[in-house]
Formats: structure tokens, C-alpha cells, sequence
């Protein structure tokens, strides 16, 4: 479909044409979490059985995306952003602890996020891999925000005294690449621990490569 279908305007049951706007979107993305997060999966869900799961019509889908593959990649987005907030609140939050305190406290906030639904766990991990040439691109692109974040914690390590000075790209990819796999292997029940011995064993695995 080349132009979307001109969306409505004014008011109606007392909600701005933008509120409602907002509202059918989040609807798709609340049923493409669920079905793309949990069954059938991404490459099985069609467009009908998305906006049936939202109570919408197809009309109002192409209101809002062109393919459902424009919904994983929102969807995609969201997920880092939800973990990415818990980071960032994690790291304001943390600023006089120790580093080896303050880097357990903020990758659990991660690791948390994550976690806290199966479903954000096979979006970020399962569901974008090989869709498309451009959702890895988007993925690789949100990977590499993660290891400029690992980065400058570590450049802020090196300032307080607490890691080596050195240049911490490669071993910031290194280190996202290891929570990339061993989640996504814990997630597909591929890995025999507890996610609190993931996590810990990931924030050894960091302070191991910050530490002088």
C-alpha cells in the first residue's frame, strides 16, 4: 500500500483524533507482544490474526504501519527503551556506591527489564534475528548504544581510579555479545542456573574486565 489511509480528525467520545491515534497503536503493539512474543511468533502471525488480537480492523492497521514487519521494529525499540530507562534510573541512582556494587545494581536493572516478561526476551533476542537486512541493522545498531553506554561507564571508571586505563571498545562489544548469547541461551532454557546465577556470573565477567 503506497499512502496510508487518512486518519480522522476532531473529537469523538469526549478523546482528541491524536489520543485515539495513540491508543489503537499501543493496541497492535500490546497484541504483537503477545503474539509475536509468545505464539505463533513473529513469521507465523498474519495481519488479520494481529488485529483481531487488538479488536481493531485491518483499515486501522495501515492507519498506522505499511507491514507487520514496521510493528517488530517498533516493537523491537521499545523493548531496549524500557531496558534502557531501568539502566539509566539504575545509574542515577548508584553514583556513590562502589563500582563493583554499583555495576551489580544496574545490570540487575537490566537484566530485570528484560526479564521480567519471556515475551521482551524473544523480541529482543529470537524474533528480530534475520528478518530483514534492515531490522539487523537496527539491531546492531541498538547493540552498538549498549557498548558506547559500556564505554563511557568505563571512561567514569577510569576517572575514579577503580578501572584500568585503556580502550574498552572491544571489550565493551565482547561484553554485550556474552549477555546477548547467554540470556538468549538461559531464555531458550539452553543454560541449567537460576537467573541470579546468570546475572551474577555477567557482573563477574564485567568487573573482571574493568578492574586494573
Amino acid at each position: 500500500m503506497e499512502q496510508r489511509l487518512r486518519r480522522p480528525t476532531g473529537r469523538y467520545a469526549g478523546k482528541a483524533a491524536s489520543e485515539r491515534q495513540a491508543e489503537r497503536r499501543q493496541r497492535f503493539l500490546d497484541a504483537a507482544l503477545q503474539l509475536f512474543g509468545d505464539a505463533p511468533g513473529y513469521r507465523s502471525t498474519s495481519v488479520a490474526a494481529l488485529c483481531e488480537a487488538a479488536g481493531l480492523s485491518t483499515r486501522q492497521f495501515y492507519e498506522e504501519f505499511r507491514t507487520l514487519e514496521d510493528v517488530l521494529a517498533v516493537l523491537h525499540l521499545q523493548v531496549n527503551d524500557w531496558a534502557q530507562a531501568a539502566v539509566l534510573d539504575a545509574l542515577g541512582t548508584t553514583g556513590d556506591l562502589p563500582f563493583a556494587e554499583r555495576y551489580g545494581f544496574v545490570f540487575r536493572a537490566y537484566a530485570a527489564s528484560l526479564t521480567s516478561d519471556p515475551r521482551r526476551m524473544r523480541i529482543a533476542f529470537t524474533e528480530i534475528v534475520g528478518v530483514s537486512p534492515r531490522l539487523d541493522e537496527q539491531r546492531l545498531s541498538r547493540r552498538a548504544r549498549w557498548v558506547e553506554l559500556i564505554r563511557a561507564e568505563a571512561a567514569s571508571a577510569v576517572e575514579r581510579g577503580e578501572a584500568a586505563d585503556r580502550d574498552y571498545r572491544i571489550t565493551a562489544a565482547a561484553f554485550i555479545g556474552s549477555v546477548n548469547g547467554l540470556l538468549h541461551d538461559w531464555s531458550a532454557g539452553w543454560v541449567d542456573a537460576t537467573l541470579d546465577e546468570i546475572v551474577d556470573e555477567l557482573v563477574r565477567l564485567l568487573l573482571a574486565l574493568l578492574r586494573p
